[in-house]
């Protein structure tokens, strides 16, 4: 009902182009710069607007296009809000020292800590894992432990990967030495490139339709893209299986720009944000867990099962990446 709701609204928004001359402000309007899909923003937007009557102007492109351009526009930036995928790109924005500290009782209760910055430069929006898929038909659930099993010698010739050069592994792995230190990550990313059946994928998406065709028996990826497949397929014969010792999870989000010329107005909308009438349009537009914890998942997320997530900050995502991008390079992981 929610997502039929929110498709019948028809409120008047303008995307920005990163081409355009810069926008003139006003007092009346949001201006958000976004990594995320159109898609998965509007219509929040679209609610927002129609719950308050506020505007929001957004501006879509990659997050290092983004990235750039704040630093580049500096105190001119016409930006009062970021939104980013994967705690890396957040801490990458932290560095760079483009968003401003928000000091919100709401968020903070809303978001659990792991979620946010340690300064509330930024909070998490929504949740998504990166897990363990497998074939429902040459795989049994029993067989299956954890990450780093999956550097044993039975899963040789059988294990599918994404390429290394894509955040969210890049920040998995960060993770992995953050909770077992380098030594012990090094030797179960060398594993997991000695056990490849093929070479890496350039998204997870392929990966997925890999592992039902048989091209391989297990991999990892992130949980929603097996929901986009799902959804239109059934009965593909890919499974979840959550790692025994804490399934990996990273986050969307956002944070207010350092320069944000409407920042009370961008504070209401983030807070907004963390809220559950904002979190149940994330949970069912992209088969993403909600960051805020009161929020149920989606049905067909719900189908998957309940899994312990690792609870490690997931600022050490982005504190680690240089250091895990080192490894993988050491092992061969392209």
């Amino acid at each position: 009902m929610l997502l039929k709701k929110i498709k019948k609204l028809s409120m008047v928004f303008t995307v920005a182009c990163l081409g355009l001359s810069p926008v003139v402000w006003s007092a009346d309007e949001i201006i958000v710069y976004s990594a995320r899909n159109d898609s998965l923003i509007k219509p929040l937007f679209d609610l927002y607007t129609k719950e308050t009557g506020v505007t929001i102007k957004f501006t879509t492109a990659e997050e290092a296009a983004l990235l750039e351009r704040l630093q580049a526009e500096g105190e001119n930036t016409p930006a009062d809000m970021l939104i980013t995928v994967d705690a890396g790109n957040l801490w990458q924005a932290t560095e760079r020292d483009v968003l401003a500290s928000v000091d919100s009782s709401i968020i903070q209760k809303n978001i659990p800590a792991y979620l946010r910055d340690p300064k509330n430069r930024w909070t998490g929006l929504s949740i998504r894992s990166r897990t363990i898929m497998y074939s429902t038909q040459r795989v049994k659930p029993e067989e299956l432990s954890t990450y780093a099993a999956l550097a044993d010698k039975q899963w040789k010739g059988r294990l599918c990967l994404r390429t290394s050069k894509k955040v969210y592994n890049q920040s998995m792995v960060g993770m992995m030495i953050s909770q077992l230190g380098e030594e012990k990550t090094e030797i179960i990313v060398n594993g997991w490139v000695a056990n490849l059946a093929t070479d890496v994928f350039s998204n997870d998406t392929k990966l997925i339709e890999a592992i039902a065709a048989g091209q391989c028996d297990v991999g990892i990826a992130n949980t929603y893209y097996l929901g986009r497949l799902q959804a239109e397929k059934p009965d593909l014969p890919v499974a979840i299986f959550w790692s025994q010792d804490g399934a990996h999870v990273n986050i969307s989000g956002a944070g207010i720009t350092k320069y944000a010329k409407h920042r009370e107005a961008a504070i209401k909308l983030l807070e907004w944000l963390t809220t559950p009438d904002a979190q149940k349009v994330f949970a069912e537009l992209n088969y993403e867990y909600p960051a805020n914890p009161s929020v149920s998942a989606s049905e067909l997320v719900k189908k998957w099962g309940e899994f312990k997530p690792n609870t490690i900050d997931v600022v050490e995502a982005g504190r680690l990446q240089v250091e895990a991008v080192k490894l993988m390079d050491r092992a061969g992981y392209k």
